[in-house]
């Protein structure tokens, strides 16, 4: 017996009781985040959907978080710059690889701040330059993470990556 048609009843009657009652964040982040973009997207009538991929922005959240919680992170710096040496193993490399350099593509020269990615064999390198020395104790304060969620690009970033769009060329 199909239920389907019971259950998508049961949840419109239960969305109409009331909001204020229900829970607003969609669970896990990334799930959360996707679900947003999905809402988004199915309240433009504009959307051009032969155009929006969702797995990309998927990849994107499982390179963010392996990022975020699985690579190590040293740092080296100089009177003017901070070098962030990333690396991990297995899928971690490429995902570093991924975010360090499409990071550095896409916020240099914001704020006067310059940034320099190079990869390697174990994931990448990030060289940030601020624009005076007073802003190096920011850098410090902020090491490679604080560096990476930094202004309010990733909203945009992950609205272009559903889209079908490359933020990082």
């Amino acid at each position: 017996q199909d239920h389907s048609k019971h259950q998508m009843a049961g949840m419109k009657h239960g969305a109409e009781m009331s909001d204020r009652r229900l829970p607003k964040q969609g669970g896990q982040s990334a799930f959360a985040a996707i679900q947003e973009i999905v809402t988004m997207l199915e309240a433009n009538p504009k959307t051009d959907w032969s155009k929006v991929d969702i797995e990309a922005l998927r990849q994107h959240l499982i390179d963010m978080n392996n990022v975020t919680l699985d690579a190590t992170v040293s740092s080296a710096s100089t009177d003017n710059s901070m070098t962030f040496i990333v690396a991990g193993e297995g899928k971690v490399i490429g995902s570093i690889q991924r975010m360090i350099t499409g990071h550095a593509a896409t916020v240099n020269g914001f704020e006067g701040w310059t940034y320099a990615a190079k990869e390697n064999a174990t994931g990448a390198d990030l060289m940030v330059t601020p624009p005076n020395r007073k802003e190096m104790v920011k850098l410090r304060a902020l090491s490679l993470i604080g560096v990476l969620a930094q202004g309010m690009h990733h909203q945009q970033h992950h609205w272009m990556l559903a889209n079908g769009m490359q933020p990082h060329k």
